[in-house]
C-alpha cells in the first residue's frame, strides 16, 4: 500500500516539550504545552510484506539509492542504528516493530519526497513514523496514531541523534494537534480550525548553534538560580500557556488576524526573556531582519521564529492564499528557501460510534444469518453493497477519522469478515477493476473502525455508553446501524449536521418531518427555529411517543403559514461528553425503565432542559432496513433517490 506521512512545524510552544521533562523533578515547573501541525510537504513510500526488512531510499534528484536489506534479525537491526547516518532511524524503528510486536518483514520503496531536508521539518520523525505505520497496516496491528508516533520515538531514539517528543506529531497528518508535556507524559489533542489558515515558512539560511542553544536553555532548569532562568520558566510556562490557550480558541475561529498577533506577542516574549538566556545565538540578525522588512509586514499578519529559533526557520501568517504565494515568492528572491501550508478548517469532531448490537428481531428469520447492518443494498453506483458500508462511506466524506462500531461479542467474526479478512487471490483476480477498487475501499474503511463490545443487552442508552472511553472528551456523531441518508443538495447528512453542530457547540440532533398520526411511533421535538429557512432550531422540549392528543396540544411549530407541523429525530446525533457523563449516572444509580433497560432520550431531555440543544432539519431523506416494509421501500427507491433520482 501506499504512505504519506507530513513534515511537522511547532507554531507556538517551542522548547515547551523538553522543559516540561523536568515537572518530574521541580513541581513548580509547569507542563509545557505546544501546537503543532503536519505540513503540506512530507515523504511517499509504498510497502508491502517481505521475509527480510528492505529499504529504498529516493536521492534529492529524484533518482533513487540501491536496496539495502536486514536479516529480521533485533541485534542486528539494532546495530545499525547506533551507527548513525540516514539508515539508522529506518532500522531503529524495524528493531522496536520485531522486538515487540509479532511482524515479519517489510519492504519500504520511498516513492517520493516533496519535503525540505534538515529545514527543522523533522524528515527524520517522518520517515520513522512511516515505517512504523508500514509495519502497523501491513500486519493489522490495530495500532492507534498514538502507538505509531510512540513506535517512531523509541526507533529514532536509538540512534545517536536526540529528537524532541514534538517531532513525531507528523504521524497526525496535516491536522494542528495541541500536546502537552508534564514529567513523562504527552497528551495529544486534535484542534479544531474555523477557516482555512494560510502560513508561509522560510529557511533564513542563516547559521546557528543548536548545541549551545540547548545546553544554555537547559541550565536555567530544573531550579532557577538567577533572574535569567526564572524569566525562562516564566516565558515556557505561564507565558506559553496563556499564549497557546488564546491561539487555541483563534484557530477554533478561524481568526488569523488574532493568530498573526499572538504570532507577534510570542516573538516580543522570547526576544525579553529568552534571549538573555544564549545572547550570542539568540541576537539573530537575519530573523529580526526579516521581521522588520516592510514588505513582509505588508504582507504577513504575524512573523515569528521556529524551532530552538536564532537564525535558524521563520513562519508567517497571512491573511489570504493570493498574500501566502506574494509572500513566499518574496522570500525566494531575496535568498531564503520559502514554502507554503495551509492549515485546512477541521472539524472538532473527528469520531463516530454506530450501535449495531441489537438482535434485529423484526427482520427475523434473516437476522439468524446476517446482521441487518449486513443487509444487501443496490447504492447509487449501482453495486450492490452491504448497507453498513454505504454508511461508513458517508461518514468517511463528512470528514469522520475514527469509527466505534458498538457490537455484541459473538457478532465479531461477521464484521471481521467484512472489514478485517481480505478475498483470496482468485477471487480477487475474478473481480473486475470497478469491484477491486470497492474492496481497496473496505480496508480503507475498516483501518478506522473499532470495536466496541456491548455484553449485556440493557437497553440503547447502555449501548450508547459503552462507547465513553473510545470518545474521550470530544464530541462525537452517532448514528443508528440500521439506516442510511440520501443527501438533496450534494453534501452528506452527516457533513449538514456537523456543521450545524459547529455554529453552536451544544448538542445537536437532526429532524426529520413526521405526521401527526405516526407521532407516537418516534420522539419528538419543538421549540422555535433560528433561520429563515427553519432548519436550525433550538429546542425547547423533547417527548418519546407522545400521544396524538398531547402532541397537538404542547408539541407542533408553527411554520409560515401558521399550520402546525411536528419533527421526529432524524436518525443522526452529535453527542457532547455531558451525554456520557448522565449516562454514567443513571448506570451507576440503577435508574432503569420497567423492561429493565437504561434509555438515551431521558439524558437528551434533561440536557435539553439544563444546556440546551439544537436541532437542524436535513436537507435529504432516511431509509429504514429494520422493518421488512420499509427495507422493501429501501430497495426499491434509495438507488434512485437524491441528486442523481
Amino acid at each position: 500500500m501506499n504512505i504519506f506521512v507530513p513534515g511537522r512545524l511547532c507554531l507556538f510552544g517551542e522548547h515547551s516539550d523538553w522543559a516540561g521533562l523536568y515537572n518530574r523533578t521541580n513541581a513548580d515547573v509547569e507542563p509545557g504545552m505546544a501546537i503543532v501541525t503536519g505540513i503540506e510537504q512530507g515523504i511517499y513510500g509504498y510497502v508491502e510484506r517481505s521475509d527480510k526488512f528492505r529499504f529504498r531510499a529516493m536521492k534529492p534528484d529524484g533518482t533513487h539509492d540501491a536496496w539495502i536489506e536486514w536479516p529480521m534479525s533485533v541485534k542486528q537491526l539494532k546495530a545499525t542504528a547506533k551507527e548513525g547516518g540516514y539508515y539508522s532511524y529506518v532500522a531503529g524503528v524495524a528493531a522496536f516493530m520485531l522486538e515487540y510486536y509479532d511482524v515479519g518483514g517489510l519492504s519500504v520503496d520511498i516513492t517520493k519526497v516533496t519535503l525540505p531536508i534538515k529545514k527543522g521539518l523533522s524528515s527524520s520523525a517522518a520517515i520513522c513514523v512511516l515505517v512504523a505505520r508500514g509495519f502497523n497496516l501491513t500486519y493489522d496491528l490495530q495500532m492507534s496514531v498514538r502507538g505509531e508516533m510512540e513506535a517512531a520515538y523509541r526507533g529514532e531514539i536509538m540512534t545517536p541523534s536526540r529528537c524532541g517528543r514534538l517531532d513525531q506529531a507528523c504521524a497526525y497528518g496535516e491536522k494542528p494537534v495541541l500536546m502537552r508535556f508534564a514529567s513523562e507524559n504527552i497528551d495529544v489533542e486534535r484542534l479544531a480550525v474555523g477557516k482555512d489558515l494560510h502560513w508561509v515558512f522560510a529557511d533564513l539560511n542563516g547559521e546557528k548553534d543548536t548545541k549551545k542553544i540547548l545546553s544554555s536553555l537547559n541550565a536555567c532548569y530544573p531550579f532557577a538560580q538567577d533572574e535569567q532562568a526564572r524569566k525562562v520558566q516564566e516565558a515556557l510556562g505561564p507565558d506559553n500557556r496563556q499564549l497557546v490557550e488564546q491561539v487555541i480558541e483563534a484557530m477554533k475561529r478561524g481568526d488569523a488576524a488574532a493568530i498573526g498577533a499572538l504570532m507577534n506577542e510570542s516573538q516580543r516574549l522570547f526576544d525579553e526573556k529568552i534571549a538573555g538566556a544564549c545572547p550570542s545565538e539568540f541576537d539573530s540578525p537575519l530573523l529580526h531582519k526579516v521581521m522588520a522588512d516592510p514588505s513582509v509586514r505588508e504582507l504577513a499578519l504575524g512573523v515569528k521564529g521556529v524551532g530552538s529559533h536564532g537564525d535558524g526557520t521563520v513562519q508567517m501568517i497571512c491573511a489570504d492564499a493570493e498574500k501566502q504565494q506574494a509572500l513566499c515568492d518574496y522570500l525566494n528572491s531575496r535568498g531564503m528557501d520559502a514554502y507554503v501550508f495551509t492549515i485546512r478548517e477541521q472539524r472538532s469532531v473527528r469520531k463516530a460510534i454506530i450501535p449495531v448490537a441489537g438482535f434485529g428481531t423484526r427482520m427475523f428469520p434473516a437476522t439468524k444469518v446476517v446482521k441487518k447492518e449486513l443487509f444487501p443494498v443496490i447504492d447509487k453506483d449501482g453495486f450492490a453493497k452491504p448497507a453498513l458500508l454505504i454508511l461508513l462511506e458517508e461518514l468517511e466524506q463528512a470528514g469522520i477519522e475514527e469509527i466505534g462500531l458498538i457490537i455484541s461479542p459473538e457478532d465479531r467474526e461477521e464484521f471481521d469478515r467484512l472489514f478485517k479478512r481480505d478475498l483470496t487471490i482468485e477471487y480477487y483476480r475474478k473481480l473486475p477493476k470497478a469491484l477491486r477498487e470497492i474492496n481497496v475501499t473496505i480496508q480503507r474503511l475498516g483501518r478506522k473502525i473499532t470495536y466496541i463490545e456491548q455484553k449485556e443487552q440493557l437497553g440503547f442508552g447502555h449501548a450508547v455508553y459503552q462507547a465513553k472511553d473510545f470518545v474521550g472528551d470530544e464530541p462525537v456523531l452517532m448514528l443508528l446501524g440500521d439506516h442510511i441518508y440520501s443527501t438533496e443538495n450534494g453534501k452528506t447528512c452527516a457533513a449538514q449536521l456537523i456543521d450545524a453542530f459547529e455554529k453552536s457547540g451544544q448538542l445537536t440532533v437532526s429532524l426529520d418531518e413526521v405526521e401527526l398520526e405516526r407521532v407516537m411511533h418516534y420522539g419528538i421535538l419543538t421549540g422555535p427555529f433560528q433561520d429563515e429557512e427553519e432548519r436550525l432550531m433550538q429546542v425547547s422540549d423533547m417527548v418519546e411517543k407522545p400521544t396524538m392528543d398531547y402532541a397537538k396540544l404542547h408539541l407542533g411549530v408553527e411554520d409560515k403559514r401558521g399550520d402546525n407541523r411536528y419533527y421526529c429525530v432524524f436518525g443522526q446525533y452529535v453527542l457532547t461528553p455531558k451525554v456520557f457523563e448522565l449516562l454514567g449516572r443513571d448506570i451507576a444509580e440503577g435508574r432503569q425503565s420497567e423492561k429493565g433497560e437504561y434509555g438515551l432520550t431521558s439524558v437528551l431531555q434533561e440536557i435539553c432542559h439544563m444546556d440546551g440543544m439544537m436541532a437542524y432539519r436535513i436537507d435529504g431523506k432516511r431509509y429504514d432496513l429494520g422493518i421488512p416494509r420499509e427495507y422493501q421501500r429501501t430497495m426499491s427507491l434509495y438507488s434512485q433517490s437524491g441528486e442523481e433520482a
